[in-house]
C-alpha cells in the first residue's frame, strides 16, 4: 500500500487512524516519521515518503515521533494474512526469533538461506531482519524504560541488546532522547501494578467487539491455566526463557495487558503472543465490507462490527485442545484438557490468582497415558498420533508455519478431520479465511439468520465471503444465545 502515494497522503491529510500500522511517513525536511493519524498538521506532500515499516523508517535515518509514537502503533493485518516467505518471516520476528536463534536460525526455520531472506525482506519490506529485529527491541525499551523502575542495564539485556553502548545509541538514534528522558517524561510508569507487574496498552485498529472473544476465552478456559478473575481474563505462558502469567482486560481504546514474567527478556514474545491470542493487528474494516454486503450477514455485522478471533499463545496446546474437543460439549473439552494439565503441565506459582499449572508441551506428553483421560478409544488414538507427529515435527503448525503444508499435515494424522483441521486453521494459523462448515453451532447460528444449514449449501453460501470466513464463523456463533458471546461471563463482576 505505501507505493500509492496519493491513497496514502488522502489516509494522512484524513488522520485516519485505520491506516496505522500499514506504513508509516516519512517527513524528509524533519527526518521524522510518523503514523497516518499523528495529530500533526502534514506537510506538504513533496516533503513526504511512504515506508512500509518503523523498521525501514529508521533504517532510512528517521527518527519516531514523540507525539504519535509510531512504533507503537498495531502491527500490520497484511502480516497476519499472508502466507508467503514475507508474511512467515514478520510473524516470527516479532515472536523473537532472530533475537534467540539469530538471522541464520530464523532462516533456517523459513527453508531459505539468509541471502535470499535478507533479499525477499528489503524489497518487501524496506529493512532486513536484523533492523526489524532491532526496531523491535527499541520498543521493548521503551516499554520498559516507561513502565518499570528497573536499572537502564537491565533493560538493556532484557531488551536484547548486547552492551550498554549499544542501548544508549540505540534509543537516542530511534526516539532522539536519552533513556533517561524518556522515564522522566513517562506518564504511566506502571502506577497501580502490584510488584513485579509490567502494565501495557495493547492497541487495535477499530471497530473492536471485544465481548464475543473474551467471551469465547472465558467460556473454554481450563482451569488450572485460565481463569476470569477481577474482570481480566488470565492465563498462564509458555515462554522460550521462563513462564509468565498475562491477565488482559478490554478498555474502549485498548486493552489493558498486565504480565508477569520470569524472565524479562521474553517481554517481546509474550505481548506478540498477546496480540496474536486476540486478533488485534486485524484489519476489521476490510471483512467488515465484505460481510456486510450478504443481506443475511449484514443485520449482525452491523450490531457489533470489528469482531475478531480468539487465537491461542500455544499452537500445539490448540491442537490438543481441538482434538479433546472432538463431538463433545464446551464443559466436556474444558473438563478433558483439566485433567491433562493437572497430571501433566508443569506447576506455576500464582500470587494473584488461581493459576497453577503451564498447558503441557507435546514433549510432555510422549509418555501419555490416553486411558486416564476418559475419551473414546477413537479419540485416545488420535490424541496419541497428534502427540507424537507434533513432538516429532512431523507436524509443524507454529507461528511461521506454512500454513497449506500444516493443514495436508493436520490431516494425515489418524482422527484428524476436516472440522479439526479447519479450526486449528483459524484459531492456530491464523487463517482469516478458514471455515468450519460442519461445526454445529455454526450451522445453527446460519439457521437463526435465515442462511443454507446443510453443509454443502452453506459452503456454497459462504464462498462470497472470502477471504474473511473466519470472520463470518464469529457472526453465526455470536448468533447464538451460548456462553462463548457473554462477556462479562454470567455471575462475574
Amino acid at each position: 500500500m505505501y507505493e500509492d502515494f496519493d491513497r496514502c497522503y488522502r489516509a494522512v491529510q484524513s488522520k485516519d487512524a485505520r491506516f496505522d500500522g500499514w506504513f508509516v511517513t516519512a517527513v524528509l525536511t524533519t527526518r521524522i516519521y510518523c503514523r497516518p493519524s499523528c495529530p500533526v498538521r502534514p506537510p506538504f506532500a513533496r516533503n513526504l515518503c511512504f515506508l512500509p515499516t518503523a523498521a525501514a523508517a529508521q533504517r532510512a535515518g528517521f527518527r519516531a515521533c514523540k507525539r504519535c509514537r509510531p512504533d507503537a502503533s498495531p502491527g500490520s493485518p497484511e502480516w497476519n494474512v499472508r502466507r508467503d516467505l514475507v508474511g512467515r518471516a514478520m510473524r516470527l520476528i516479532a515472536d523473537g526469533t532472530v533475537d534467540r536463534l539469530g538471522v541464520s536460525g530464523l532462516a533456517s526455520r523459513l527453508g531459505y538461506s539468509t541471502r535470499q531472506l535478507e533479499r525477499h525482506l528489503v524489497a518487501e519490506v524496506g529493512a532486513g531482519p536484523l533492523a526489524l529485529a532491532r526496531a523491535q527491541r527499541a520498543q521493548t525499551a521503551r516499554l520498559l524504560i516507561e513502565t518499570t523502575g528497573l536499572p537502564f542495564a537491565d533493560v538493556a539485556f532484557a531488551a536484547g541488546f548486547s552492551s550498554i553502548r549499544q542501548f544508549n545509541d540505540t534509543v537516542r538514534a530511534v526516539f532522539d532522547t536519552t533513556p533517561t528522558a524518556l522515564r522522566d517524561r513517562s506518564r504511566r510508569g506502571g502506577a497501580g501494578a502490584a510488584p513485579g507487574v509490567l502494565t501495557f496498552r495493547l492497541p487495535f485498529r477499530t471497530p473492536f467487539a471485544p465481548e464475543s472473544l473474551f467471551g469465547h476465552l472465558a467460556a473454554t478456559a481450563v482451569p488450572g491455566c485460565e481463569e476470569v478473575r477481577d474482570g481480566a481474563y488470565r492465563r498462564t505462558l509458555r515462554l522460550p526463557a521462563g513462564c509468565g502469567i498475562a491477565a488482559l482486560t478490554p478498555m474502549p481504546e485498548h486493552v489493558l495487558c498486565q504480565l508477569s514474567l520470569d524472565d524479562l527478556r521474553d517481554l517481546p514474545t509474550a505481548i506478540a503472543r498477546c496480540r496474536r491470542l486476540l486478533d488485534l493487528d486485524a484489519d476489521p474494516e476490510a471483512a467488515v465490507e465484505v460481510l456486510a454486503g450478504d443481506r443475511l450477514l449484514a443485520d449482525g455485522v452491523a450490531k457489533a462490527p470489528g469482531r475478531r478471533i480468539p487465537g491461542t499463545v500455544d499452537e500445539t496446546e490448540l491442537a490438543v485442545r481441538m482434538v479433546l474437543g472432538q463431538q463433545v460439549s464446551t464443559a466436556a473439552a474444558r473438563t478433558h484438557a483439566a485433567r491433562l494439565v493437572a497430571r501433566h503441565g508443569p506447576p506455576v506459582t500464582d500470587p494473584a490468582g488461581g493459576l497453577t499449572h503451564l498447558f503441557p508441551a507435546a514433549e510432555d506428553l510422549v509418555e501419555l497415558d490416553p486411558a486416564t483421560l476418559g475419551l473414546p478409544a477413537a479419540r485416545r488414538r488420535t490424541i496419541v498420533a497428534l502427540i507424537g507427529a507434533l513432538a516429532s515435527g512431523e507436524v509443524e503448525i507454529g507461528i511461521g508455519a506454512d500454513r497449506d503444508r500444516a493443514r495436508d499435515q493436520l490431516a494425515a494424522v489418524t482422527g484428524v478431520g476436516p472440522w479439526t483441521v479447519e479450526m486449528i486453521a483459524m484459531r492456530g494459523l491464523g487463517d482469516p479465511d478458514a471455515f468450519p462448515v460442519s461445526d454445529m453451532g455454526i450451522r445453527k447460528g446460519a439457521a437463526a439468520l435465515g442462511l443454507p444449514a446443510a453443509g454443502p449449501d452453506l459452503d456454497r453460501r459462504s464462498r462470497r465471503w472470502r477471504p474473511w470466513r473466519s470472520y463470518a464463523a464469529q457472526y453465526l456463533w455470536a448468533a447464538l444465545e451460548h456462553p462463548i458471546n457473554q462477556w462479562p461471563p454470567k455471575g462475574t463482576s
